[in-house]
């Protein structure tokens, strides 16, 4: 047998191919471990911190959110607050009576978007007192397939001032628009529908939009959905209803990323009293729930997910501050629950705590969009006023 000795280019090529193998396994080591650690990090195993630094980071979302939607035009627009005249054609409250409206007299009667349809310019009113036939403060000055109402923004931030005459007023600017889209409103002493769809601009930009459904009868009980997007992308939404099932849902978003969401499901039992059926609350990418449980009509223990994992180490301690006879509606926005939460690495806290501040513009906020007075002191105004003047003529 003859033996070939390896020349010094043989023994070049095969270090060569050594080390681009060596370099190719250590990739390959590098990629698993990578891979290993994400999808660790993706369970939620790879800090015990991991949820108290979501809600954290959440958190501070939150506020930075509610920092732009409180400085913000449309904010102005919904926390207008109510002159004690004004009438309540939008029942945001189930306390309320509909016995409050000016026009309960007519057995059942309805106003829709084509009878108010138009377009009406604020003027400074022909009389200095003030008087039951409003129509001489607004001028239809246009048609249009909208309701669409021009005024000074001084008259919608105070209502109180909407039919008062004052000598300055005849120097106002009709710098407000409001632009109803939809509009109908069907009542009578003993229940109502009503539906509105608006925009708001001021001074020619874009302040956001309005939207309202409320309705109630004996069939279905009281319900309530309120809506305001702002101008600048966020948006707020509250859901309320009772009957044989009671349902309050309060919502912050932007585009579709949810930033605030709680919810309380309660369902009358064979003794007519509400149980609550299930809580949630959401802070970013942090879901807590509460769900029934399969026996005695009881609730479980609440579970945390971040990102839609469960976090087996941490836990939430319920905290109701009234009893169950007081109230059908337990959240943290009707001021009456709270939650503490226990972290991983035994620390605790309680979401008022962690919200801080930021819980009291969010619960003002929800008030506000509970209430609608832009909605029951200035368009309902308007339009109860073109509606009885276009009847009488």
């Amino acid at each position: 047998m003859v033996l070939i000795k390896p020349t010094n280019k043989l023994i070049i090529f095969k270090r060569k191919i050594m080390k681009t193998k060596r370099i190719y396994l250590g990739l390959v080591l590098l990629s698993f471990i990578t891979w290993s650690c994400t999808n660790k990090d993706t369970l939620g195993l790879t800090s015990q911190g991991s949820l108290k630094t979501s809600i954290t980071a959440n958190v501070q979302n939150l506020s930075t959110a509610m920092s732009a939607i409180t400085t913000s035009a449309g904010y102005q627009v919904l926390a207008t607050s109510s002159p004690t005249s004004a009438p309540s054609l939008v029942k945001s409250t189930v306390s309320e009576s509909v016995t409050s409206a000016p026009f309960v007299s007519a057995p059942t009667d309805s106003i829709m978007l084509t009878d108010i349809a138009g377009i009406y310019d604020y003027k400074a009113a022909k009389y200095k007192r003030w008087r039951p036939e409003f129509y001489n403060f607004f001028a239809k000055t246009a048609t249009s397939s909208d309701f669409v109402v021009r005024l000074p923004q001084s008259k919608v931030i105070n209502p109180r001032l909407l039919f008062n005459y004052t000598p300055a007023d005849t120097l106002l600017k009709n710098n407000y628009v409001i632009d109803v889209s939809q509009y109908s409103y069907i009542f009578s002493r003993y229940f109502w529908n009503y539906n509105l769809a608006s925009t708001i601009t001021i001074d020619s930009v874009n302040a956001g939009g309005l939207s309202i459904r409320s309705s109630r009868n004996k069939t279905n009980g009281y319900n309530f959905a309120s809506g305001f997007t702002f101008a600048n992308g966020y948006a707020a939404k509250l859901n309320y209803s009772t009957g044989d099932t009671i349902l309050s849902v309060y919502n912050i978003s932007k585009g579709n990323t949810t930033l605030f969401e709680e919810k309380y499901t309660a369902i009358k039992d064979s003794a007519s009293r509400h149980r609550e059926k299930q809580y949630s609350l959401i802070i970013g990418n942090v879901q807590i729930i509460r769900n029934p449980t399969k026996w005695n009509n009881g609730l479980d223990s609440a579970k945390v997910y971040v990102n839609g994992v469960l976090q087996t180490k941490a836990s939430v301690k319920f905290i109701d501050v009234t009893s169950k006879s007081d109230s059908t509606e337990f959240s943290i926005m009707s001021h009456n629950r709270d939650l503490q939460i226990t972290f991983d690495d035994g620390t605790t806290k309680t979401v008022s705590e962690l919200l801080g501040s930021t819980i009291t513009d969010i619960r003002s906020m929800f008030v506000s969009l509970r209430h609608v007075y832009f909605a029951t002191s200035v368009v309902d105004w308007v339009a109860w006023d073109v509606y009885i003047n276009k009847m009488n003529m």
